[in-house]
């Protein structure tokens, strides 16, 4: 997108400083949320340049702005429920399941569909723990896919955001611990599915044991900006 604006006309200023109002209009459909990832970045910036004549060397800067795209909200039925226990655990083979500690872990996320402007929330319990629990931890992961537009293969990397710690050191059983975890701006955007690139996001659910093993729980969400 290049949307060219002649502020001032050739001529000469005024001695002093002078302040010259401009605006434009953005396309009211097909823009993406402003975005800074890994691979992926999605940028908006004002470039002025002032040419001042021969003999003089021309003027430039460039800025950056935000832009936010709203959606109307959308909803579901209701939170949803999750139980980990060692048998539930994905990629661990059956004759290895007596050598991991016994435990049982519940919760629930309000949300899997999240407006970006309000935080993520939930709750989690340990209800039975063998092993002493460490730490539990909540972490936002971003997955970046990229198509190349003529081999048609694709990157896919997922990276993490931010690791917020919940519980610190051998949490009491049955006590519900709160989710809560604010989006951050720019690394976070409403979810994109493109032809050429895609932008999604992860949470993980990391229970680490004081014997050094750790337990995580995926969930994928989807992010979108209410009006």
């Amino acid at each position: 997108m290049d949307l060219p604006v002649v502020v001032l006309d050739a001529g000469r200023l005024p001695d002093g400083t002078t302040e010259t109002p401009f605006e434009f209009q953005l396309p009211s459909e097909g823009l993406h949320e402003s975005y800074h990832g890994v691979y992926i970045n999605v940028e908006y910036k004002i470039n002025v340049d002032c040419e001042r004549g021969v003999m003089k060397k021309a003027l430039h800067r460039s800025i950056e702005f935000i832009v936010e795209v709203p959606e109307n909200a959308k909803h579901e039925t209701e939170p949803e429920r999750f139980e980990i226990t060692p048998e539930s655990l994905e990629n661990v083979r059956s004759n290895t399941l007596d050598q991991i500690p016994k435990f049982k872990i519940s919760g629930r996320l309000f949300h899997k569909l999240c407006p970006i402007n309000l935080p993520f929330t939930g709750e989690v319990t340990i209800e039975a723990s063998q092993a002493p629990v460490k730490s539990v931890e909540l972490q936002l992961v971003r997955v970046e896919t990229v198509k190349h537009p003529d081999s048609g293969n694709t990157a896919r990397e997922a990276t993490e955001i931010q690791n917020i710690q919940i519980g610190d050191g051998d949490v009491c059983r049955n006590l519900v611990i709160p989710l809560y975890m604010i989006f951050p701006r720019l690394f976070t955007c409403p979810t994109m599915l493109t032809e050429l690139f895609k932008v999604e996001f992860e949470v993980n659910l990391i229970v680490v044991f004081a014997d050094g093993y750790m337990v995580t729980e995926n969930f994928p969400i989807v992010l979108y900006r209410g009006r």
